[in-house]
């Protein structure tokens, strides 16, 4: 009886691991064999190199601008967005004013809030990039316009023309592009939460901000790891508005630099996809010791309510 049970599991994952290998680990190993080629990308034609793509790696000084980079994003973009995506859903949830008989009670039109807060994740990435491309334009753009008009004619930066300023705009757009949904996945987490909780920890003398890091983050700490997950390889994979908004693109002055665009101006401008795969597996590398970090860190024991 077991036996037949155990054929009758394997007859229904075998065709859905046949297909995650040819479609999700195959191009993982062929990535990691072409990195030891000169391949171009174009030819059938390539000869083993050994190591030599990845000395090339170590000594690259535009890699390691775009690792710093991507490290700087991997710090600033997770921590940003979901700070934000906690505090609104917080503040739209429990932040509104005691009614009568609920200790504690969400905002008036809260529901409306939700839906203008995610209006964004519903712009596809490339739309967002070009709004922003347009608003930080240094001539016509809105936001030097407005410095304009309120007399700060002196200021008037060149935001993306400005090497200290670009990668900062770009994280800018990145943010403002994901908080929403953040918004809306920790308010249905936190409306979840029993009130109860919060009456009583309202009734021992605790304030809003007391119930939020006592209360609040602790039941929610599992949904906002995965986010940190997430952002994070976001923050890695930010080749769209890096290709969209900046000077070069990547510019100015390799300012903007990160992997997944030097990747691919690596294997489609300069015809050098033995090196990309290189860059891939770099990055590849990096991602799995941010995610193994992150949830090694981010791990304690479960609260269920």
């Amino acid at each position: 009886m077991q036996h037949g049970k155990y054929r009758f599991i394997a007859g229904f994952l075998i065709l859905p691991l046949a297909l995650y290998g040819v479609f999700v680990i195959s191009p993982f190993v062929q990535a990691i064999y072409y990195s030891f080629t000169d391949w171009t990308g174009l030819s059938p034609d390539f000869r083993m190199t050994g190591l030599k793509n990845y000395q090339r790696l170590w000594n690259d000084d535009v890699f390691w601008k775009a690792v710093w980079h991507n490290v700087l994003l991997l710090l600033v973009l997770p921590v940003v967005t979901l700070g934000l995506g906690l505090f609104f859903a917080f503040m739209l949830n429990v932040g509104g004013r005691r009614r009568k008989n609920a200790a504690v009670a969400g905002v008036r039109g809260s529901g409306l809030y939700k839906v203008v807060y995610f209006f964004p994740q519903v712009l596809s990435i490339a739309i967002v990039a070009l709004l922003f491309q347009f608003a930080y334009n240094p001539n016509s753009g809105a936001l030097n316009s407005f410095l304009s008009a309120v007399g700060l004619d002196s200021v008037r930066p060149e935001w993306l023309g400005d090497p200290r300023l670009a990668l900062w705009c770009v994280t800018a757009v990145m943010v403002w592009s994901n908080v929403g949904f953040y918004v809306v996945l920790f308010s249905a987490g936190m409306s979840a939460i029993p009130r109860d909780f919060y009456e009583a920890a309202l009734l021992d003398g605790a304030n809003r901000l007391q119930t939020f890091f006592r209360v609040t983050l602790p039941l929610l700490w599992d949904t906002a790891q995965t986010g940190w997950v997430y952002m994070g390889i976001m923050a890695l994979d930010s080749f769209a508005v890096v290709q969209i908004m900046t000077v070069g693109p990547g510019g100015p002055d390799y300012s903007t630099e990160v992997l997944s665009f030097y990747l691919y101006t690596k294997a489609f401008r300069d015809g050098q996809a033995g090196y990309a795969t290189t860059l891939g597996v770099a990055l590849l590398i990096v991602t799995m010791i941010f995610a193994g970090v992150v949830l090694k860190l981010g791990r304690r024991e479960r609260l269920e309510y």
